[in-house]
């Protein structure tokens, strides 16, 4: 799939830094020189436990925060040093889906309007086809074009997030970093919503940054992993290859954590396949 072509997005050697929190100890690397690629249409997946740097690296991708050195490169342009106005330019490109399906969504406005934003920020709104355009995107991501008259308290944990998915799509974005986008939702709902996110990425081409602290999660969605400790990589590789022969100790100890489902006891009914 790869072939020769370039990656989409090139991290080389990123650092972030966040300010001491006790006055006169030197500021710890959140993000210590991290380096990765993605290319077009494919899922790199970024695992770690909680504090490892895999949300600061996103955030630096994003361009939302700004790294100590390094380089972000994003279809060949330089990310890192880029005046606001032409980073701006570049964010329609480059869309987050958050961790949060409620609280990345303002409480006030109406699903259709939570959508249509987008557009109207980009000046891409138009009052004839604009209402068309949102009925589409809601399609799209598996929700009835009725539900644009909703709120989001309305709505349930894994309607909100593909709500999340049909905004950030309302953009054509060419990468989507995905920060933890099913760890607040049900385990009933999950699959739904990564059966989409696997729909649109074959249907549109479109990158995905899959921020994880999950390798069962990963083994299915992602197509290279990357495995992240105290802001370094330790691993990376194709993610069957990662999940199935670890290399590294840590790599090891998050498939140990992973909860496999228990063995039936001798004589148990086998639940058939729905």
């Amino acid at each position: 799939m790869t072939g020769t072509a370039p990656p989409l997005l090139r991290v080389r050697d990123l650092v972030v830094r966040y300010p001491a929190r006790v006055r006169g100890t030197e500021p710890m690397p959140a993000v210590d020189g991290v380096s990765f690629d993605l290319h077009a249409g494919q899922t790199l997946a970024l695992v770690g436990e909680s504090g490892c740097g895999k949300s600061s690296t996103a955030a630096a991708v994003l361009g939302l925060r700004r790294p100590e050195s390094g380089s972000v490169r994003f279809e060949g342009r330089e990310l890192t040093g880029m005046d606001e106005r032409t980073l701006r330019s570049l964010r329609p490109a480059l869309q987050p889906v958050f961790q949060d399906p409620y609280g990345s969504l303002s409480p006030r406005l109406r699903v259709r309007d939570a959508v249509a934003e987008p557009l109207r920020v980009q000046g891409r709104w138009d009052r004839r086809t604009g209402p068309a355009r949102v009925a589409e995107l809601l399609d799209r991501v598996g929700l009835d074009p009725e539900y644009g008259d909703r709120l989001p308290h309305e709505l349930s944990g894994g309607q909100c997030q593909r709500v999340g998915i049909a905004r950030a799509l309302a953009s054509e974005p060419r990468l989507m970093v995905l920060d933890e986008p099913v760890s607040a939702l049900d385990s009933s709902v999950r699959a739904g919503v990564l059966n989409l996110l696997t729909d649109l990425q074959d249907e549109l081409g479109v990158g995905y940054l899959f921020i994880c602290h999950d390798l069962a999660l990963v083994r299915h969605l992602a197509h290279r992993v990357a495995v992240m400790r105290r802001g370094r990589i330790v691993e990376t590789g194709p993610a069957r290859r990662v999940c199935a022969e670890p290399e590294h100790p840590y790599t090891r100890e998050l498939l140990a954590a992973v909860p496999w489902p228990a063995p039936a006891a001798p004589g148990a009914p086998v639940a058939s396949a729905p």
